[in-house]
C-alpha cells in the first residue's frame, strides 16, 4: 500500500529530477553556439548624399514621404549596391561615380552590370536632388533659356515635347534635356541608365520610375510630370548649362 512516506519519498525524487534536468537544461543551453550577429551595413567609397533642403520643402508637388522612402531608401540602396560590386575589384574605388558609369567597356565583367544599374542610381538620383529646389519653378536663365528657344521654338514648346518623353518612357526610366554634339537634345533611358555612358551630358533629367511619384500621384505620370516644372531649380540648371557648353 502507498502511503504518506512512499508519497513524499516518491514527490521528492520528481523534484530531484525536475532540479537534475533544469541544470542539464541550462548547462545544454550555455554551450549551444550563439546565432551570429546580422552582417553590418556594407561600407565603401561612396555614400549617400545628404539632401540640401528639408524632405516636405517641395510640398504639394512632390510630398514627404516620397521624399523620405525615395532618398533614404531607393537611393541609400543603389549606394549600397554599388559599393558591394566595387568591393570585388578595390582599385575601382578610387573613382567617382561618373567616372565609372562614363566607361562601362573598361569596368570588369563580373561587376559591369551592377555598375550600370546600382551606379547609374547613384549618378542619376544625386544629380535629382540637385536640380529640385523649394524656390523653383520660374523658367530657365541666361543663355540655357535663349538656346531653348532657338532648338526647339519657345520654352512651352519644349515642356511639350519633354514631357511626352517622360509619359512615353515604357515601364521605369527617366527623361533627360541633355547637351551632346554642339547642340541640346531630349532622350529617354530605361531603368537607371545614364546619358553619361554615352558621352551626352545630362542638363535637366525627371525621373519616372513609380517610386519617384505613386504615394501620391498613383498612375497619373502626367500629372506628376506637370508639378515637376514648379520645382525645377533652374539657376543651377542653367549652371550647369553654362558649364557644359564651354567645356
Amino acid at each position: 500500500m502507498i502511503n504518506r512516506r512512499s508519497i513524499l519519498k516518491a514527490l521528492g525524487l520528481t523534484a530531484g529530477l525536475a532540479v537534475t534536468h533544469n541544470a542539464l537544461d541550462a548547462a545544454a543551453l550555455a554551450q549551444t553556439p550563439a546565432a551570429p550577429a546580422a552582417p553590418a551595413a556594407p561600407t565603401g567609397p561612396f555614400t549617400l548624399p545628404p539632401l540640401l533642403y528639408d524632405y516636405d520643402a517641395l510640398e504639394p508637388f512632390i510630398d514627404a514621404t516620397t521624399m523620405h522612402l525615395h532618398h533614404d531608401k531607393h537611393h541609400a540602396a543603389y549606394v549600397n549596391n554599388l559599393n558591394i560590386a566595387v568591393a570585388k575589384h578595390p582599385d575601382l574605388g578610387s573613382k567617382s561615380v561618373t567616372e565609372l558609369i562614363s566607361n562601362l567597356d573598361v569596368i570588369p565583367e563580373d561587376i559591369r552590370t551592377a555598375v550600370r544599374n546600382q551606379g547609374g542610381g547613384h549618378a542619376n538620383h544625386s544629380f535629382w536632388w540637385l536640380i529640385l529646389s523649394k524656390s523653383g519653378g520660374e523658367a530657365p536663365k541666361a543663355e540655357l533659356a535663349k538656346d531653348i528657344d532657338a532648338t526647339f521654338g519657345s520654352y512651352s514648346v519644349f515642356q511639350d515635347r519633354f514631357s511626352k518623353a517622360a509619359a512615353s518612357v515604357f515601364g521605369s526610366g527617366w527623361a533627360w534635356l541633355v547637351w551632346s554634339g554642339g547642340k541640346l537634345g531630349i532622350e529617354t533611358s530605361p531603368n537607371q541608365d545614364s546619358p553619361l555612358t554615352l558621352g551626352h551630358t545630362p542638363i535637366l533629367g525627371v525621373d519616372v520610375w513609380e517610386h519617384a511619384y505613386y504615394l501620391k500621384y498613383q498612375n497619373r505620370r502626367p500629372e506628376y510630370i506637370a508639378a515637376f516644372y514648379k520645382v525645377v531649380n533652374w539657376d543651377y540648371v542653367s549652371g550647369l548649362y553654362a558649364k557644359a557648353k564651354s567645356a
